[in-house]
């Protein structure tokens, strides 16, 4: 199991430039988050995870390993669109997931290489992708290729965490960023806790 790699650096940055997220930090302790490395397979376990409780997510994922065994982009391809619903899930996901599983294998998206791009960059190329808006695709800069300085305003948690860690009525997308600025480089720590204190 791995996590998202953080230390003092970014905390003690973090805490400098807000004082409300410094008490929140102290209080927290540090936080783990799992990463997954491999993009394509986490790509593939957030399309079946949209819209489903966690249960049914861990069922489908369950079925679907036991349909192709390991989760690659080759597996996918050969696998029957009927056999991939029959997993457990609609057929506009078992479309999503094939049309996935085609782009990376004919290199449409060159899932390898993602990582040489910039965060934007990632954004445009796998909002290309059908069924993969751009919540999905910031959550794998933050899951998969750990980028430092992600903050998404289109995620919920994130957003009630800032409103509930500055007392705010609301937050408008100025507001938030910035915020963002504030927290920039390392935005995607600053989302560690935020997310922690929207469970909370």
């Amino acid at each position: 199991m791995k996590y998202f790699e953080y230390g003092s650096k970014e905390i003690d940055y973090l805490k400098k430039r807000d004082a409300k997220l410094a008490a929140t930090i102290d209080k927290i302790g540090f936080v783990k988050r799992e990463v997954y490395p491999d993009v394509f397979a986490a790509l593939i376990s957030s399309i079946i995870s949209q819209q489903v409780s966690i249960k049914a997510a861990v069922t489908v994922k369950s079925r679907l390993k036991q349909l192709v065994g390991e989760v690659t982009p080759e597996r996918i391809s050969h696998a029957a669109i009927e056999s991939i619903q029959q997993c457990g899930m609609s057929m506009r996901k078992a479309d999503y997931i094939k049309g996935i599983a085609q782009a990376a294998v004919t290199k449409t998206v060159d899932f390898k290489n993602l990582d040489k791009l910039s965060d934007q960059e990632v954004v445009k190329e796998l909002t290309k992708l059908k069924g993969v808006g751009e919540w999905t695709a910031e959550m794998l800069l933050i899951h998969s290729l750990e980028r430092p300085d992600i903050l998404s305003f289109k995620d919920l948690g994130i957003r009630r965490g800032l409103i509930r860690l500055h007392s705010l009525e609301d937050l408008s997308r100025e507001a938030f960023e910035l915020y963002r600025e504030r927290y920039s480089p390392y935005n995607t720590v600053a989302s560690l806790y935020l997310w922690k204190l929207a469970e909370a």
